[in-house]
C-alpha cells in the first residue's frame, strides 16, 4: 500500500478529521487502496462518513463490536459513529473508500425523505451493506472514475451520489428500513418485466424463500401478498405502455404476463379507475390533439 492510501497504521491513535482529507471546501475525497492481510493495530475514528467498497478480492472489516467479511461488490455505508479498520482476506484485495464532507450528508437526508432511516442515516447497530453484482459495480467504479476527474464540489458529489442511491431505493421506498435485505431485492425485481411476467412464483423465486415465508413477510411489512405487489408492477407497467407507445391492449396485456385480455381490463381498471382505452387517450392522445 502506498504510504498515502494509508488510512490505518500511522494514524490509529488518532481521530481523523474531514479538514485533513477536505481542503478548500471540497466535499469529497477518493482513495483506492491496497489493503494489507495484517491485523490492524486498532480502530480508525474519525468525524466524516465513508462509502466503502471492495473492487477486487475479500475484506475484514473490523468495527467496534463486531467483525464482518466482506466479498467482491460489497458496498458499506460507514457512519461517523463506526470506527473501522481493514484486513485483506485474499491476495490482491482492492478497496475503494469515498470520503464526503459530513454537512453534505446531513443535506442530503434533509432533502430526501425516503432515505432517512437508511445507508449513512441508518440507526442500526450495524453500518448497512449492499451488494453489487458484477454489471453494478462496473457502473459503480465508472460513476467514482467520472467523480475522480470532476470538481469537488457538493453538486458533483452529488451527482454521483444520489444516483446510486436511487438504484438502491428501487423496490424499498415502501419498506421500513427494519425488513429483511432478500424482500427489498424482490421487490427492486418485482419492477422487471421478466419478474411479473411470472406472477407471484416471480416473487418468490427473486426473494430465494419459500412462498408461505415470503407470503407472511410481504404481508408483515407491506401489508399486501405477492400477487397484489405483482398486480401493481404489472399496471404501472402498462400505464407507462399505453402512453408511450401506440402497442395493442393484447401486446401490453401479453407483456404484463396476463394473456386474458378480460382479467387486464379488471384489473387496470381495479387499479387506475378507468379502462385501459379512457387512460391512453386522457394521458396520451389528449396532449397532442383535443377528443
Amino acid at each position: 500500500m502506498k504510504k498515502s492510501d494509508h488510512l490505518f497504521e500511522e494514524r490509529v491513535a488518532n481521530r481523523l478529521s474531514a479538514r485533513a482529507f477536505l481542503r478548500g471546501g471540497d466535499a469529497f475525497h477518493l482513495v483506492r487502496a491496497s489493503v494489507e492481510s495484517r491485523r490492524p493495530k486498532g480502530l480508525i475514528s474519525r468525524d466524516f462518513p465513508i462509502l466503502l467498497w471492495i473492487q477486487n478480492g475479500r475484506v475484514r472489516l473490523h468495527l467496534e463490536n463486531e467483525r464482518i467479511d466482506l466479498v467482491e461488490g460489497d458496498v458499506v455505508f460507514l457512519r461517523v459513529t463506526d470506527a473501522h479498520a481493514l484486513q485483506a482476506r485474499a491476495e490482491e484485495t482492492l478497496a475503494v473508500l469515498l470520503v464526503l464532507a459530513p454537512q453534505l450528508v446531513d443535506e442530503i437526508a434533509a432533502r430526501h425523505r425516503a432515505l432517512r432511516g437508511r445507508f449513512f442515516w441508518s440507526d442500526a447497530p450495524s453500518p448497512a451493506r449492499v451488494h453489487r453484482d458484477i454489471r453494478q459495480l462496473a457502473a459503480l467504479n465508472q460513476a467514482a472514475l467520472r467523480l475522480d476527474r470532476s470538481r469537488r464540489d457538493a453538486h458533483e458529489a452529488e451527482a454521483f451520489l444520489l444516483p446510486f442511491l436511487a438504484t438502491l431505493l428501487d423496490g424499498v421506498s415502501a419498506l421500513p428500513p427494519e425488513a429483511p435485505s432478500w424482500l427489498a431485492r424482490a421487490c427492486a425485481a418485482a419492477e422487471d418485466p421478466k419478474t411479473f411476467r411470472e406472477g407471484a412464483a416471480g416473487f418468490a423465486r427473486a426473494a430465494g424463500r419459500a412462498h408461505p415465508h415470503v407470503s407472511r413477510t410481504t404481508r408483515r411489512f407491506l401489508g399486501k401478498s405477492p400477487s397484489e405487489i405483482i398486480n401493481a408492477q404489472r399496471m404501472a407497467y402498462a400505464a407507462r405502455r399505453l402512453t408511450s407507445t401506440s402497442d395493442s391492449l393484447a401486446e401490453i396485456a401479453a407483456d404484463c404476463g396476463i394473456p386474458n385480455l378480460s382479467h387486464f381490463h379488471k384489473l387496470f381498471r381495479s387499479h387506475h379507475g378507468v379502462t385501459p382505452q379512457r387512460y391512453r387517450r386522457a394521458h396520451q392522445r389528449d396532449l397532442v390533439q383535443p377528443s
